[in-house]
């Protein structure tokens, strides 16, 4: 489809912002459509999105938005946390596919606006927590992984599902250059079980607005049990697979990332203690705030029996 912007048509041609986003308000009468699909970045950074708020929310304070969105892991677009604030704007997120194959009945590449039909939209309060020690707490607003596996149809040999990011060096500055800080393309996995589990959800938005492009634009996994890595980002691939798929993170340093990454005080990386955390937004510098780190990120009353008989700290 060719679209054209001023000033190559008149203004009086072009259909308000504000009756286009209406024209696609509601999925199935329930929430408000994304509009990331069919709009351009600017545009899509400012779309407001309404989404059901879910009970399965923390009601712990929420991290302002400002940090949450300044302060990010994103090695794309390099490895200092002000990078992706202060790059991402290079990403084009519209239009947007993601391949869903492998173990699947109906394999096929979606459109991002097919994707996200997959469920209505939440309004999920998770926390996020990071291997370096420190947390967020973030309204996301997305649907769960399940609805879209479910729509794929899992086929009965599926043990694993194998996630993999975008590469585009030209508008992901952290792909490009002499340095590379990772193999690309990023890529993730998780076992059935909890790619399936109620609280893993596919994030397009944040705050009542989409995702911005720092965050992992247009649609990220959000796995609120496990450390932030295992959160890939800008997701273009999704497959079902029957044995243990290879991590970025595992692959780099297996050492020091495992597999399965779930947050446990007890199980220190190699070079800090897991132990405590410290929340973004409450003070910085020596003497910053830190709080005790709690087991799956504090949701073990929900995911504890998908790991019952696991060595968790040789299965980290």
């Amino acid at each position: 489809m060719l679209i054209r912007r001023p000033p190559d048509i008149a203004s009086s041609e072009i259909t308000p912002k504000e009756l286009y986003l209406r024209r696609r308000e509601f999925i199935g009468g329930v929430v408000a459509a994304s509009v990331l699909g069919a709009i351009g970045v600017e545009d899509a950074r400012a779309a407001k999105i309404d989404a059901a708020k879910s009970p399965l929310s923390t009601t712990e304070t929420v991290t302002r938005r400002e940090d949450a969105t300044t302060y990010n892991n994103f090695y794309e677009f390099g490895t200092g946390k002000d990078d992706p604030g202060r790059k991402a704007h290079t990403l084009t997120t519209a239009p947007w596919s993601v391949k869903i194959d492998g173990l699947v009945n109906k394999p096929a590449t979606y459109t991002l606006e097919d994707v996200l039909k997959s469920a209505p939209l939440e309004e999920r309060i998770y926390r996020l927590r990071c291997v370096e020690g420190w947390s967020m707490v973030i309204p996301w607003i997305g649907f769960p992984l399940a609805a879209v596996l479910n729509r794929a149809g899992v086929q009965s040999k599926a043990k694993y599902v194998a996630f993999e990011t975008l590469v585009r060096p030209a508008e992901m500055p952290g792909q490009s250059g002499l340095f590379q800080p990772l193999p690309w393309p990023y890529v993730e996995g998780l076992r059935l079980d909890e790619a399936m589990h109620p609280l893993t959800i596919l994030a397009s938005g944040m705050y009542g607005e989409s995702l911005p492009n720092q965050n992992g634009a247009p649609l990220r996994l959000v796995v609120p049990w496990k450390y932030g890595f295992k959160s890939i980002k800008s997701i273009v691939a999704i497959r079902l697979v029957e044995t243990q798929p290879p991590t970025t993170w595992q692959t780099s340093d297996a050492g020091e990332y495992g597999f399965f990454s779930n947050v446990n005080p007890e199980v220190d990386h190699p070079r800090w203690s897991q132990a405590t955390e410290r929340r973004i937004g409450e003070g910085s510098g020596l003497f910053v705030k830190r709080r005790p780190t709690l087991m799956f990120n504090g949701y073990a009353d929900q995911v504890a029996s998908l790991y019952a008989g696991l060595d968790l700290k040789a299965n980290y």
